[in-house]
């Protein structure tokens, strides 16, 4: 039995065919939607949805609490024995769960995570779709684009592997994008779900370390493949990207703090707020305009 598990907060009109795309997938037993603070218009549409569809459960009125924190709520609540985490603007194919159980379940791991490869709408593989761990190394060449210098070094490797080879058949990646994966309830409860401390950005890649660390796998499957529509939030940018800035600082803080120079993390976060304050002056002066 497979639960799909959806956080939604003003995403925008891609959340109805989003939603319409997990029902209607092959192997998918239930929809939990968690409505993290939604126009009340939203809010009422999904309970009307819900009150008409057994398949589907709104979790509500407990306000913006963070994507990581509010996908644990939905899976506390779910009855599936597998999680499928989807955001609210990606299209899940009729067949792509049951493809990314069967892949998961053939890998052997006791414990696992499966994901597909990540489309745009324009087909090609998306950014994130597949990756490396990030590091403190390995954001800062992402950052400061330095693997144009020596894109073939194995010390300039981007963070991002979707310019790299495409894959054919299921293999084993450090990390997946957290838009779409499956997981068994197992892995999951083991791990602890997603760490709440990260209320918005990296708590996936928290999650792959941590699987990682405790001897399981994450498995890319490029023939199920999901259309993720980015941008299609109706949140400020800023907010966003001020969460973001946050949660690599907590990461970095978390898994690298006693590995990487106190003085290399200082200047990584120095980098990372220096571009949050020139994106912050070009949505100012475009918002003049």
């Amino acid at each position: 039995m497979i639960s799909v598990v959806m956080v939604t907060y003003h995403t925008g009109a891609i959340l109805w065919e989003s939603l319409a795309s997990a029902l209607d997938a092959e192997g998918v037993s239930e929809v939990v939607v968690v409505d993290n603070g939604n126009p009340a218009e939203v809010t009422e549409k999904l309970l009307a949805m819900s009150r008409e569809n057994a398949r589907l459960s709104v979790i509500t009125g407990h306000g913006n609490e963070g994507f990581g924190r509010a996908c644990n709520r939905g899976a506390a609540s779910a009855r599936g024995e597998y999680f499928l985490f989807l955001n609210p603007d990606a299209l899940l194919p009729k067949a792509g769960a049951v493809e990314l159980l069967r892949c998961g379940q053939e890998d052997g791991s006791d414990d696992w995570a499966a994901g597909p490869r990540l489309d745009n709408p324009d087909g090609t593989e998306q950014q994130g779709s597949r990756r490396a761990i990030l590091t403190p190394w390995n954001a800062f060449v992402e950052a400061s684009r330095a693997y144009r210098l020596m894109p073939n070094h194995p010390y300039f490797k981007r963070f991002n592997d979707h310019e790299a080879a495409p894959l054919a058949e299921p293999t084993a990646v450090p990390c997946l994008s957290g838009a779409a994966f499956l997981v068994p309830r197992s892995t999951w409860e083991k791990l602890g779900g997603f760490d709440p401390r990260f209320f918005l950005h990296v708590e996936d890649v928290d999650f792959f370390v941590r699987l990682s660390k405790a001897g399981g796998r994450a498995i890319f499957v490029p023939s199920a493949r999901v259309v993720h529509h980015k941008s299609s939030s109706e949140v400020d940018p800023l907010f966003v990207e001020r969460r973001k800035k946050q949660s690599l600082n907590l990461y970095f803080a978390t898994h690298f703090k006693d590995v990487y120079p106190p003085g290399f993390l200082t200047l990584l976060r120095g980098m990372l707020w220096v571009s949050f304050a020139f994106r912050s002056v070009a949505h100012r002066v475009k918002s003049v305009r």
